[in-house]
């Protein structure tokens, strides 16, 4: 089942609203990160879950609203994999930050692939869907040097709030482009 929105109009009006919301919700967590997590591990930890987490129900939103399941393949399987390494964050947390680190950088190169993907499917239909391909392909180089910084002194929920914040900042201006391309019709 899905909210399929056919006519172009509110499929932007649609994207918008997921693009600010993905934004908000980044910026606020990376606010987190920064300040009260920095003194509460339990809340580094909730936060290291709640991200993934977050992506996946992010992900079923759109593609529930974009035509549904067998319509974004993409986006289907980037639910799965958030929602498994959502999963995998929290089992791996006793082994340690470093194991965390590993699974975030898997997971951005995976995810980031996949959301450009999705953009690359939408650049027809969908104008400016640019600024996801540039956040995917950063998302796929960011997962990179995840897994090459294993092992440093890095402070691992900060590290992966810098990420999120150039992910905020990537839905803000598609959100804003948009905006602006609303406003011109």
């Amino acid at each position: 089942m899905s909210d399929i929105l056919q006519n172009p109009s509110p499929r932007a009006a649609w994207l918008r609203k997921l693009y600010f919301t993905r934004a908000a919700f980044s910026f606020a967590w990376v606010a987190l990160a920064f300040t009260v997590a920095k003194q509460s591990p339990a809340l580094a930890t909730v936060l290291l879950i709640v991200y993934p987490a977050w992506d996946a129900f992010a992900n079923l939103w759109d593609a529930r609203m974009s035509g549904g399941a067998q319509a974004n393949p993409t986006q289907m399987l980037n639910l799965w994999m958030s929602t498994l390494v959502a999963l995998a964050v929290a089992a791996s947390l006793v082994a340690g930050w470093q194991v965390v680190l590993l699974i975030f950088g898997v997971w951005a190169i995976v995810s980031g692939l996949l959301q450009l993907a999705t953009a690359l499917r939408r650049r027809k239909a969908e104008r400016g869907q640019w600024v996801m391909m540039l956040s995917g392909a950063q998302s796929a180089l960011a997962g990179g040097l995840f897994i090459s910084r294993q092992g440093t002194d890095a402070p691992i929920p900060q590290t992966l709030a810098g990420y999120a914040a150039v992910g905020a900042v990537y839905f803000l201006i598609s959100g804003v482009v948009i905006l602006v391309r609303e406003r011109r019709r």
